[in-house]
């Protein structure tokens, strides 16, 4: 018998395997760049992760890292040849300090301390993601990560308990999804904002010649 938590785990790690398709789509469209350090650290530890999290106890919220590891791998292999980066000074620090760090996880055997060392380097291969959200939104997919953020955040509602070793990594997913959504839709707010006060200008432009 499924436990509700069970079928939200379920459901979020099929939304969080849909919001590929978008994001593939874009890539052939080129209309997104995905970054190369970006995706193969993410398809990497992504596996690793899932092995690390499955060991610390989850169950309910696996779906989204088993999902998330096998959409990464697809998108790193496409963005071979339709990504970009890799080779900026900035790209090269991420890899390098990625790299350290997966050779100190090979040194530990606490499943604990393994997924929090991935998390970490996880974390490294957002940042040229994060920083291209920043700088370049559009170079990214809005509607993909507005799939990807659902799913995060439905995840959420799947853990059965808050502990340490269950929640960190379903909270490190949401918080990094939701930076990059944010830094994307914040250009989408001000673009709307100018529009809404170019018509509301000219709106009081007509008024006042009418009156005149």
């Amino acid at each position: 018998m499924f436990h509700w938590q069970e079928v939200i785990g379920v459901v979020a790690g099929f939304l969080s395997l849909l919001g590929f398709l978008p994001y593939v789509v874009s890539i052939y469209q080129r209309k997104t760049r995905p970054n190369r350090v970006t995706w193969w650290i993410w398809a990497v530890v992504g596996f690793i992760l899932c092995w690390s999290y499955y060991s610390s106890g989850a169950v309910n919220t696996i779906w989204v890292p088993v999902c998330s590891a096998i959409g990464h791998l697809i998108i790193a292999i496409l963005a071979i040849k339709y990504g970009e980066g890799g080779w900026n000074s900035f790209d090269r620090w991420c890899l390098l300090t990625a790299a350290i760090s997966l050779v100190l996880w090979w040194q530990f055997s606490s499943p604990i301390i393994a997924l929090v060392i991935n998390i970490g380097i996880d974390f490294l291969g957002a940042l040229p993601t994060i920083r291209k959200s920043y700088y370049q939104p559009h170079t990214e997919d809005f509607f993909a990560w507005t799939i990807f953020l659902s799913a995060h955040t439905l995840n959420l509602f799947a853990l059965k308990n808050w502990s340490f070793a269950l929640s960190a990594y379903p909270l490190y997913l949401f918080c990094s999804t939701a930076t990059i959504f944010i830094f994307l839709l914040h250009p989408k707010i001000r673009s709307q904002m100018r529009s809404y006060k170019k018509r509301r200008s000219k709106n009081n432009h007509k008024n006042k010649t009418f009156l005149f």
